[in-house]
């Protein structure tokens, strides 16, 4: 069960990193972004703004979906007939179906994978609360005084 906690931790570390580099990435660019930019149609910016957000924290849980999925297909985790990345997809979103059951060994990675993926979900959501905040604040404080 040691090895199920290292390997799990590994991929759970590595799905972190990426989450990391992407929320950096957009937090950085709409801070930098809603500071250099006017807005004529604030609404239409920050729907705009959340659109891309969103989109690219989706892509990133996908990435980090499929690295689970890669590795519950390299060591064998669901039995050959099943697909990997749909059972890491169900596990990740603590979506939990059950049609699929993992070997009996590798039992612990699916729940580690659940556990990495609501921790990363919170993590997304107050990034994006952090970009509506900043955005709708930008556009508050550069709006011409009548």
């Amino acid at each position: 069960m040691h090895g199920q906690f290292a390997i799990g931790i590994a991929v759970s570390l590595f799905n972190i990193a990426i989450h990391a580099a992407v929320m950096t990435a957009v937090s950085r660019t709409v801070h930098r972004t809603s500071l250099a930019t006017q807005a004529t149609r604030p609404h239409l910016r920050l729907m705009l703004v959340m659109m891309a957000t969103v989109s690219v924290l989706m892509l990133a849980h996908l990435i980090e979906i499929g690295s689970w999925g890669m590795l519950y297909a390299a060591i064998g985790v669901v039995p050959p007939d099943a697909d990997a990345y749909y059972f890491a997809f169900v596990n990740y979103t603590t979506l939990g179906y059950g049609d699929i059951l993992p070997v009996q060994y590798w039992r612990v990675l699916g729940p580690m994978a659940a556990m990495n993926g609501v921790l990363l979900f919170g993590w997304s959501t107050a990034v994006i609360y952090d970009v509506l905040r900043t955005v709708g604040q930008v556009d508050v404080t550069k709006r011409p005084v009548n």
